[in-house]
């Protein structure tokens, strides 16, 4: 492996999500991407013709170059902890797409295995390094809005079957809204109000089964595994309280964050995207001011560049895996709380995020 200059980085994954990542990856000049896996060798091939990528193949092929240093783990979720230990187990770093894995217990199992070689492992979603919430983190450490007491969050769409060619596994263990678009939210409350202590919840399922609505498959019946309406309250470790909503069961679409404090309340924009219209309502206010947000907003990646140069610096990256298991915990309480209908504990973890610096670049060369 090189120890400087750009950090050689293979795809595992040729599907959807990839083509978000490789339009931004391929652009870095801290970067360079040499491979791409997947189980489909042809799709990978496509996809590295299309985004200009030199080799790809087998996993086990792409796993063995020499050159690839940090591995991004575009896989579905059931794959997520079997591809990182393998690339941990190659000496590679991973960066994986949300969630970490399935469950804690796989995900500790991994974290440990990187603990025990040496390595790194970081985790989607790095929306929460993008202008918008970087600049209500700031915001909040300002004191604009006071101490903070409460935070809430909304995500609700009617479901992603009525566009997505092949939906079935977003209902399927390890997916629902609560897995699958709960991360950006609860990585942004995190980041914003600090670790979760406590959780309870509650879930509902509309339908036992729904249609492929577009592609190939569509007019196909599935069946859904997991609940599709969660309604959670969380109790963060520093003393505010949270409420959050997760629904693939809304006619009416809504994705926001507020953060309440003692002098005002920040109206923060979908954390699936990395900008937005951040504005500040400040108590006694007859209406809310615009906070212009400064950072970078180029997309799906920058957890990954981010990652990168901390590996060559040797800081501490920020969409890290414990952050992500901590995620995957809270996520995890929740879906318990759900079942039981009562308050559950969240392990401890006590790291403070730091924000990115407002003149982070991600298209300068600094390696």
């Amino acid at each position: 492996m090189s120890g400087g200059g750009p950090v050689g980085v293979a795809v595992v994954g040729a599907g959807n999500i990839s083509t978000q990542y490789l339009q931004n990856l391929t652009r870095f000049p801290d970067l360079r991407v040499l491979a791409i896996a997947d189980l489909d060798v042809e799709r990978a091939a496509a996809v590295a013709a299309e985004h200009g990528v030199p080799d790809s193949g087998a996993v086990a092929e792409v796993l063995a170059l020499p050159e690839v240093e940090l591995v991004v783990n575009l896989t579905i979720p059931a794959a997520h902890a079997e591809v990182a230990l393998a690339a941990l187990a190659a000496g590679k770093h991973v960066y994986g797409e949300k969630p970490l894995t399935l469950d804690p217990v796989s995900a500790r199992a991994v974290l440990a295995e990187a603990a025990a070689t040496g390595l790194r492992v970081g985790n989607a979603p790095d929306t929460f390094l993008g202008a918008a919430i970087q600049t209500a983190l700031r915001t909040v450490a300002s004191g604009a809005i006071g101490t903070p007491v409460a935070g809430a969050a909304w995500f609700q769409s009617p479901g992603p079957e009525r566009w997505h060619p092949s939906p079935e596994f977003l209902f399927a263990r390890g997916a629902g809204p609560l897995f699958d678009m709960g991360p950006y939210y609860l990585t942004a409350l995190v980041a914003l109000l600090g670790p979760v202590a406590s959780v309870a919840a509650a879930g509902h399922k509309a339908h036992e089964e729904r249609i492929v609505g577009s592609g190939p498959k569509a007019g196909t019946a599935f069946p859904v595994e997991v609940p599709t309406h969660v309604n959670a309250l969380l109790e963060f470790a520093g003393g505010a309280g949270g409420a959050a909503t997760f629904s693939f069961d809304s006619p009416q679409p809504r994705q926001a964050i507020e953060i309440t404090g003692t002098e005002g309340t920040l109206l923060v924009p979908d954390p699936n995207h990395f900008n937005g219209r951040l504005r500040l309502r400040r108590l006694g206010a007859e209406e809310p001011e615009t906070v212009e947000t400064t950072g970078t907003a180029v997309g799906r990646g920058i957890g990954v560049l981010d990652m990168a140069r901390a590996l060559r610096s040797g800081t501490l990256h920020r969409a890290s895996g414990e952050l992500a298991l901590h995620v995957l915990e809270v996520m995890a309480a929740i879906a318990a709380s759900a079942d039981g209908a009562a308050f559950v504990p969240v392990p401890a973890w006590a790291e403070k995020l730091e924000a990115l610096p407002e003149e982070w670049d991600p298209f300068a060369a600094t390696l």
